[in-house]
């Protein structure tokens, strides 16, 4: 029993630490995590329950069959996938999974290690970096865990090549009138497919640096010239930090035509996570928003995605 509960203790721990880098402060901006490997920080580990299966054995678990990475993406924002294992083990035990990646793709790391309850599993993102000159094609990302073994592909496409939905922003050029210094907020992470705001402080949403100044500006290049008629934002929107007390509330969307910024569209009063706009089609190779006020007493401007249809 007295494993168990340091188990339990060192489990609740890894969970809470990001927790209460928020609660010490007085704003949504927690300390900053050193990078790894010359690659964005990530969020702590995170240790969940469930149930063993009898077998012994640790169990490498990824969260996705395949991970696409672009290619000529900003650097802050790499490729992401979540990774892990499983403890099948009768009692508690120290648990290490080896992480490996062919060159010359890089990962955020090379190693998890925790202290694991029957049944129990941790996870963490990866972050996966694609050098510009790298070769496009398939490569092989490799997870072990004492004999167990998962194998992980990658491929690496460009950017005109991903399945994007319909979202003509994702993972094109993004220009922000300013960033906040801590690195963890990179202008890029707007276009990158995450909605979430569970990311927040860990390389997922923007902050800009001008706190109570306005407007703030991020503009998305669209690789050329585009027929859009509609534009959704997700401002940040978390328990915690919900978007009526620090999300974006006013702003303008604007459609580069013929080398000049025209207003398309218009948001007022917003207090939610998303918020949708609608226009008239208009044909454009760059959208811009313009932050006009938030809904926060320190004024920045907090957006986790844009996405352009």
């Amino acid at each position: 029993m007295r494993h168990l509960a340091a188990a339990l203790t060192v489990a609740a721990l890894t969970l809470t630490t990001g927790a209460a880098a928020l609660a010490d402060r007085d704003d949504p901006e927690p300390a900053v995590q050193a990078p790894e490997q010359d690659l964005p920080s990530v969020s702590s580990l995170k240790v969940t329950p469930g149930t063993s299966k009898g077998t012994g054995r640790l169990i490498p678990i990824a969260g996705a069959g395949l991970l696409v990475a672009p290619l000529g993406v900003d650097a802050a924002c790499p490729a992401k996938i979540e990774i892990g294992m499983r403890s099948d083990a009768g009692k508690p035990r120290y648990a290490d999974m080896s992480v490996e990646i062919d060159a010359p793709l890089t990962a955020s790391r090379s190693m998890l290690s925790s202290y694991l309850p029957p049944g129990y599993e941790l996870g963490a993102k990866l972050l996966v970096a694609v050098p510009p000159s790298t070769p496009k094609g398939e490569y092989g990302l490799r997870l072990e865990a004492g004999k167990e073994r998962l194998a992980v592909p990658v491929r690496v496409v460009g950017v005109d090549e991903l399945d994007n939905g319909g979202n003509l922003a994702l993972r094109r050029p993004v220009t922000a009138s300013s960033q906040h210094t801590n690195a963890n907020y990179p202008a890029c992470s707007v276009v990158d497919g995450d909605r979430s705001s569970n990311g927040w402080a860990g390389g997922n949403g923007w902050n800009d640096a001008t706190g109570r100044v306005w407007p703030d500006t991020v503009d998305i290049a669209l690789g050329g010239a585009r027929s859009v008629t509609r534009v959704d934002l997700h401002t940040l929107d978390t328990e915690r930090y919900p978007a009526s007390s620090v999300g974006l509330r006013d702003w303008d969307v604007q459609a580069r035509v013929e080398g000049q910024w025209r207003t398309v569209a218009q948001v007022r009063g917003n207090t939610r996570g998303s918020a949708r706009s609608d226009f008239a089609a208009v044909t454009t190779d760059a959208i811009r928003v313009s932050a006009l006020a938030s809904n926060g007493a320190n004024d920045y401007t907090r957006i986790i995605e844009v996405e352009v249809f």
